[in-house]
């Protein structure tokens, strides 16, 4: 006799106490990995090594020293000074956003540790926005990047980013030039700045503040540019390269340093701190 939808049997008994979530699917490789697996490898796909994009917070916590990390400017939050709305209110959308992720707006910053080195870092939030870049996102990394030539201390800045907010227009765009001016000061003082893009960095984050480091790293196959594939193909309808915008690409071509697996971030920084560093 068939199973009648609902009703109790051995195919219903046998899922029992099997909590949700336990299986994820990899978007490369499309192997069925178990969660705390992909998790204790750094979210990272055991089977293809396919780096899964991580919150602010699991970033900071995979980078510094355990207990190390002080976050700032975590007061410092976003407005809505052009009333936008597009399919929802901005202010709405921030609210949304803001009880999702914990966070008031897609940055973190703050001081801590790498390998006992200390540091200053500005971590962009995927899981918020889409880690896009407003007034608050550049205010934030301005007065990171200004804390780091004050205190003399490396920077790192991870750049995981669509590019500029919309919904702030030309207020989210001034970001670029903001960020960049705090930066060429950094420079001046004799800073390091040590940028690790994450996949993906694009639009005016790309144009701006990630790609003025002293060192420019990057998580394998990470997207980064400035306009989408699609968009370059759909403007001026050129075929494009294998791999183009790809990390590795990039890095052959010169645009990035190193391309470095996650697991090795830690031991990359810390080399290139002690480097720069060293008296």
């Amino acid at each position: 006799m068939s199973q009648i939808p609902g009703e109790s049997g051995p195919s219903a008994r046998k899922n029992e106490g099997i909590p949700e979530g336990l299986w994820m699917r990899c978007p490369e490789c499309e192997e069925m990995l178990f969660r705390k697996a992909v998790e204790e490898s750094l979210h990272v796909c055991p089977s293809c090594d396919h780096h899964f994009r991580i919150s602010a917070r699991t970033r900071i916590e995979q980078l510094v020293d355990p207990g190390s990390f002080e976050e700032q400017f975590a007061d410092i939050e976003p407005a809505d000074p052009l009333k936008f709305v597009d399919k929802k209110a901005y202010k709405d959308r921030l609210k949304a956003e803001q009880t999702k992720t914990g966070n008031l707006d897609a940055v973190v910053c703050g001081k801590g540790f790498i390998k006992g080195r200390p540091i200053l870092l500005a971590v962009m939030d995927p899981t918020f926005m889409m880690g896009s870049m407003g007034s608050v996102v550049g205010e934030k990394i301005t007065r990171t990047i200004e804390a780091a030539a004050d205190q003399k201390l490396p920077l790192l800045v991870v750049s995981c980013s669509g590019g500029a907010r919309m919904q702030e227009s030309t207020l989210s765009l001034m970001q670029m030039a903001k960020t960049s001016a705090a930066l060429a000061r950094l420079d001046d003082a004799g800073g390091l700045f040590i940028s690790l893009l994450a996949d993906p960095t694009t639009g005016g984050v790309t144009a701006s503040f990630s790609m003025l480091g002293d060192f420019i790293i990057a998580e394998p196959k990470a997207l980064i540019g400035f306009a989408g594939p699609r968009t370059i193909w759909n403007t001026i309808k050129v075929e494009l390269p294998e791999g183009f915008q790809r990390s590795e690409f990039l890095e052959e071509h010169g645009f990035v340093d190193f391309v470095v697996h996650r697991k090795d971030l830690r031991s990359e920084i810390a080399r290139l701190t002690d480097f720069c560093t060293a008296k």
